[in-house]
């Protein structure tokens, strides 16, 4: 990375882009607090007219819980809340009143910062007055100990302000019962009041692990059935909660032994079925219409199991002898509507398969369950040492057909690796994942280099440990030589500092920091006070500016608090941001768009 500061007020590069009309400023509110507001001509508006906002300011605590209602009567009012600079909403609301036209959101802050809170209409640009109050709710009741509930009861409950909440903001009220390993049971959730999400779990460490939720089904309409199978012999939680937070009221929660799943039938690997589902047909572990075969398998052994359909789009799960679900696929054939899942048996014993339809539907069906030749253990691969190899018709091949060969290594936690595939016979793909019997792909890239054909996957390791690199052609026909690296990058490097009213003008390099997207970027620190407002802008006729402003929270990870693409110009950037408390904070000048390389010019400076 190369970095000069400049103290200049505008770049050079600057002085030939013209700057567009600055954005709408949001107002700050606080609870306690009732605007009077108007969505009219000139206030915010979303691509293609497709709705007008409001934009206000909310700094909170992590755990605050706050409410905010909006009342209009010339439109239908909506609500939504961002973390500050993020584009998808924590959460919104049309018409929690229950009154119509008005909206009210009820959410907790989740950490400690600025949230944007956007008034807005549910559609369309004809607005007209409203008001907006924000108000500070009650703390949260502490969680209770969950409630017995037994096979075949039925209990009635009610969901209010004093309950607790999980993570999501949602109340919730928590019931206990006791499972055998391959138990099946049928959870029915229901309520006039709101809509029902049921969610199963098991509480380790003093924390809640969700294992299975259900929102709806099409035989329930908005309430919740979830089937459910115990992999272990234990204790499970059952927690009925509202899909909105703030919503409250009365349900019903029944638990009961799930139905008897499809008989089935017997299959070798190494044979194949043609079938047709019917509506006749027994139910799958997830209650919908399946097909199940059974079959038998060695600790080890590697099977594909293929399903194909012309009638309908298909769906395949893998199951152990307690019917717990191991692997499942959809299109992994890359063939469209036609499934496909390879997978290593864990242990020797019966497994059963569930043949059904993606959605709802029936027809005939061919399934076939082959074996597989395990996939060899992968080669070690050194850093900065080019090698060359061939991917050929006797390599191993995976989900989509593809011939691959596989290569070891090691790392630390936040090293940076880059791996670089060239080929001029086919078209390359690189994955990277964790060493293990199934390999998961954490990256991948298919043209990172910009070339055609060539790839380069830079990834950063989350952890110590042992690593995978998968190389392989693009398509599943691709076959010949390829050259392979694999380099050390270190890691990430450290930020370098900013003044305000300060113009820094660097070169983003192949060296610099990588983002979670492999772009690279140079960082910037700046001290600031509360409320202390800044016009930052990145110009460059190299790359595509993208500017991000945020800080390191505890353990390292990095709060996004503000970003911008392009509201400069195409190519330039342009972040109007407020600091939400006396700090040091770290400006990323980076790309929109990862691999690119060059000069860029960047500019903090008080806001006028």
């Amino acid at each position: 990375m190369r970095r000069t500061t400049i103290l200049a007020a505008v770049s050079l590069l600057a002085l030939s882009v013209a700057a567009p009309a600055l954005a709408q400023r949001a107002e700050t509110i606080s609870p306690g607090r009732t605007v009077e507001g108007q969505i009219a001509d000139g206030d915010g508006t979303a691509a293609e007219d497709a709705y007008r906002y409001d934009d206000y300011l909310i700094r909170a605590r992590a755990g605050q819980r706050l409410e905010a209602v909006m009342r209009a009567d010339d439109f239908d009012a909506y609500l939504e809340v961002f973390h500050q600079g993020d584009s998808d909403a924590m959460a919104s609301d049309d018409d929690g009143l229950g009154e119509g036209t008005h909206s009210r959101l009820r959410f907790t802050a989740d950490r400690a910062g600025t949230y944007v809170l956007r008034a807005r209409t549910l559609s369309g640009i004809e607005g007209g007055a409203y008001s907006l109050g924000l108000s500070q709710r009650p703390p949260a009741g502490r969680p209770p100990r969950p409630s017995g509930i037994r096979v075949g009861q039925s209990i009635r409950g009610a969901l209010t302000a004093s309950d607790p909440e999980n993570q999501g903001g949602q109340a919730y009220d928590a019931y206990t019962f006791r499972a055998r390993a391959g138990d099946r049971f049928a959870i029915d959730l229901s309520s006039d009041a709101f809509d029902p999400v049921v969610r199963v779990g098991q509480m380790r460490a003093g924390e809640f692990n969700e294992l299975a939720m259900n929102d709806d089904t099409l035989e329930t309409g908005l309430n919740s059935r979830l089937l459910f199978t115990a992999e272990s012999a234990g204790d499970y939680i059952i927690r009925a909660t509202p899909l909105t937070p703030g919503d409250e009221g009365a349900y019903t929660l029944a638990l009961a032994r799930g139905p008897e799943l499809a008989a089935a039938q017997d299959i070798e690997i190494g044979g194949s079925v043609d079938g047709s589902l019917a509506e006749g047909d027994g139910k799958g572990a997830g209650g919908a219409t399946a097909d199940a075969y059974r079959f038998s398998g060695q600790e080890g052994q590697r099977i594909r199991i293929d399903m194909s359909s012309e009638e309908f789009d298909t769906y395949v799960e893998l199951f152990d002898a307690n019917h717990v679900s191991l692997a499942e696929d959809d299109d992994g054939a890359a063939e469209g509507t036609n499934s496909r899942l390879t997978f290593t048996l864990p242990r020797t014993g019966v497994y059963f398969i569930e043949a059904r339809a993606f959605t709802e539907a029936t027809g005939a069906y061919s399934l076939s369950v082959s074996e597989v030749e395990p996939e060899k253990a992968p080669e070690a691969l050194a850093f900065g040492s080019p090698i060359q190899g061939e991917i050929s018709e006797t390599d191993p091949t995976d989900s989509e057909d593809r011939g691959f060969d596989a290569f070891a290594f090691s790392g630390v936690a936040g090293q940076r690796v880059q791996a670089i595939m060239r080929s001029g016979d086919f078209d390359t793909f690189l994955q990277v994942g964790r060493a293990g019997t199934e390999f998961e792909a954490l990256a991948s890239d298919d043209d990172g280099l910009g070339e055609g054909t060539d790839s380069r996957l830079s990834y950063t390791l989350p952890e110590d440990g042992d690593y995978v690199l998968r190389v392989s052609p693009l398509g599943s026909d691709g076959e010949g030589l390829y050259a392979l690296e694999l380099n050390d990058r270190g890691p990430q490097p450290l930020p370098g500092s900013v003044l305000v009213g300060a113009t820094a003008r660097g070169v983003l390099t192949e060296a610099d920091a990588t983002a979670e997207d492999n772009s690279y970027y140079d960082a910037y620190r700046v001290t600031l006070k509360e409320d202390e407002k800044l016009l930052i802008t990145m110009v460059s006729n190299e790359v595509d500016s993208f500017l991000v402003v945020g800080r390191e929270q505890d353990g390292g990870a990095f709060e996004v608090l503000g970003s911008d693409d392009d509201s400069l110009s195409d190519t330039h950037a342009k972040l109007e941001w407020t600091a939400p408390a006396d700090g040091v904070y770290e400006v990323r000048a980076g790309t929109f768009q990862q691999g690119q390389t060059g000069a860029y010019a960047l500019n903090v400076e008080k806001q006028p």
